[in-house]
């Protein structure tokens, strides 16, 4: 059938408006949602504006995702009491994370076309101290125990851990002096002994000892992963185990949190939370069964802190560091967790 010059105008015209209604019905929904996600939720945390410092002993930091006007801020409650009323900073955050009166937080900035992002080193009453771009979307942030360095991961392709098509950049500051070095890249790989080059090289989920010189972090290469130690004056990544995506280290130092790979889990969710000692490689796996994909917390020496899929986003769950016990929910609506004190 030959299609008149009036039939081809009236498909054309009738296909674009379809097209119309639906972008308007998308807008439309989309417009909804932000409007539910700025009403306080019945039966979520109690939340009120208010000062927040990153000095204050025994207190909880992290970034609020109850729905509400303080969706996203950076909250504290008394560590003691972690699901009891939160005081908010007015100051959004995406990424998160303070020790020693120093604070990093990763934002996006919203433009008319796309966003961009960054990340500000705050100062103890959450005052901006430095700001510097993130060259994608933010998923790692750590300050070092003594407040002198912070580090982030962005993506800067793909969007997950959990593939394998997916790039990173990793970047490093020294708060005092404000030197950057934008991807951990720069640093001198020793794999195995030998120096190390690839072309597939990626890094992230930094975590710093208190000596300020020396942090561990997450090296992927030819489909594999491994724990690096690195060294902030030679500028060196020494590789030291397989098999371990954004660790985190022990206050005492001895020993790395971290997520583990476990061969037959599904492909979206693969890890498992295990403890690493340092001086012996041994592993041991701790007791929360799901596949949990974050850079686990200290709370102190003996339990760890991390985040789980939940209501509003993410909740907050806690498990000893020794595989004892049973995980715990510590609050609902929560991510980026620290103590900073």
């Amino acid at each position: 059938m030959t299609l008149t010059l009036r039939s081809r105008v009236l498909i054309l015209t009738a296909a674009l408006a379809a097209l119309t209604a639906i972008a308007l019905a998308a807008v439309v929904h989309a417009s909804a949602r932000a409007e539910r996600r700025d009403r306080v939720q019945s039966g979520g945390p109690a939340v009120t504006p208010g000062p927040v410092t990153l000095d204050a002993r025994g207190a909880l930091v992290f970034r609020n995702l109850a729905w509400g006007p303080h969706r996203d801020e950076l909250t504290t409650v008394p560590a003691a009491a972690p699901a009891g009323p939160r005081t908010a900073s007015g100051v959004k955050c995406l990424r998160f994370h303070a020790a020693a009166g120093t604070g990093v937080c990763l934002q996006a900035v919203h433009g008319p076309v796309s966003d961009s992002y960054r990340a500000l080193v705050l100062d103890t009453r959450l005052k901006e101290r430095a700001r510097y771009d993130v060259p994608g979307i933010p998923s790692r942030a750590r300050v070092s125990p003594t407040g002198h360095y912070a580090a982030w991961t962005a993506f800067v392709g793909g969007d997950s851990y959990a593939g394998t098509n997916f790039s990173t950049r990793t970047a490093l500051v020294d708060v005092r002096t404000g030197r950057l070095t934008p991807s951990l890249e720069a640093f001198r790989v020793v794999k195995d002994g030998r120096a190390y080059h690839a072309a597939d090289v990626n890094f992230w989920g930094v975590t710093f000892a208190p000596d300020d010189r020396t942090f561990y972090a997450t090296l992927a290469t030819k489909g594999r992963t491994h724990l690096v130690r690195g060294d902030l004056r030679t500028r060196t990544l020494t590789t030291l185990h397989a098999n371990v995506e954004c660790p985190s280290l022990s206050p005492d130092g001895g020993r790395v949190a971290y997520k583990k790979r476990v061969p037959g889990l599904p492909k979206d969710a693969p890890w498992r939370l295990y403890v690493l000692d340092l001086t012996t490689m041994r592993e041991t796996p701790l007791a929360e069964p799901r596949s949990v994909d974050d850079q686990a917390t200290w709370k102190d020496g003996r339990t760890l802190v991390y985040a789980l899929p939940g209501d509003y986003g993410a909740d907050l769950y806690e498990v000893p560091a020794d595989g004892t016990g049973t995980p715990r929910r510590v609050t609902t609506a929560a991510v980026s967790p620290a103590y900073p004190r």
